[in-house]
């Protein structure tokens, strides 16, 4: 029997990607979204590439519809051999400019939902003495961004907890990856921006400026940004790789700004880097 993989967030971009990739490789490929009516695009891909897949609704930020899911896919198929956590959710606004609704919702989505998926499928994995647990998580997890607070703390924040739980799932015969992108062309960064309202926010006579140039710097590194399919194929390496490693840098210029953090323990290198992004 086919391998089975299971991933969250497949309605478009990376997500959608991925479960292309991961069925043309072979896996009994499971792609779930909060809603199944927005699969249209999945599903066409799916024809075009000749692949089957298992369409299922999955809302990582609802414990009944994880449960649920994870239950009837282990009805019908018995096990889940990869997990990826793929969905996500950003917001751009300093720390004074966020609600705390946003901020729930950031977190909800991209820390608890990643912890949710991962406790729900963990213990078939311990089971069966075998897995892969794959999370997509981000440049914004290894370096804090300006305008990126309440984003880049849920992505530290799986980091750590993926890094924290990675010694005792591999004595479980489990290997955690994490897959750390910078620049992507996938539709996120089009909901990102969508989500600014134009509604007055405290500071905005001195952050708007800054945000502005920010802005400015972000669209410049995304005219040389990966694709969906690249990360997908990363993925699709972290699941079938012999030895998997905890970490996959997807490019170069990750590589190169993240090394900074580890050769300055002072953390200054970082700040003044990100600080010549604003006005």
């Amino acid at each position: 029997m086919a391998r089975v993989a299971l991933i969250t967030g497949t309605s478009s971009g990376i997500g959608l990607d991925t479960a292309i990739h991961l069925a043309q490789a072979g896996f009994q490929t499971v792609a779930t979204l909060r809603d199944t009516t927005r699969a249209g695009a999945l599903q066409e891909r799916a024809r075009a590439a000749g692949v089957s897949l298992d369409i299922r609704a999955l809302d990582v930020q609802s414990d009944d519809s994880v449960s649920t899911c994870v239950r009837e896919v282990r009805e019908r198929y018995g096990r889940i051999d990869v997990l990826v956590n793929n969905a996500g959710s950003g917001f751009l606004g300093t720390m004074e400019q966020t609600p705390m609704d946003a901020l729930r919702t950031v977190m909800e989505v991209n820390f608890f939902g990643v912890w949710r998926v991962t406790q729900a499928v963990f213990p078939l994995m311990r089971e069966a003495r075998s897995g892969r647990i794959i999370t997509v998580t981000s440049v914004g997890g290894l370096l804090g961004q300006p305008f990126n607070d309440a984003y880049c703390a849920a992505k530290f924040a799986c980091e750590g907890f993926l890094e924290s739980l990675a010694p005792v799932a591999t004595r479980l015969g489990i290997h955690l990856s994490n897959i750390e992108p910078g620049a992507v062309h996938t539709e996120f960064v089009t909901n990102v921006k969508a989500k600014l309202s134009g509604k007055p926010s405290p500071g905005d006579d001195l952050y708007q400026p800054m945000l502005d140039s920010y802005m400015a710097g972000a669209m410049d590194a995304y005219k040389a940004a990966q694709s969906g399919e690249d990360i997908a194929k990363v993925i699709v390496e972290a699941a079938t790789a012999a030895t998997p490693h905890f970490r996959y840098v997807t490019s170069e210029w990750v590589r190169g700004v993240a090394s900074r953090k580890y050769t300055d323990p002072t953390g200054d290198s970082i700040v003044t880097l990100m600080g010549s992004r604003l006005k």
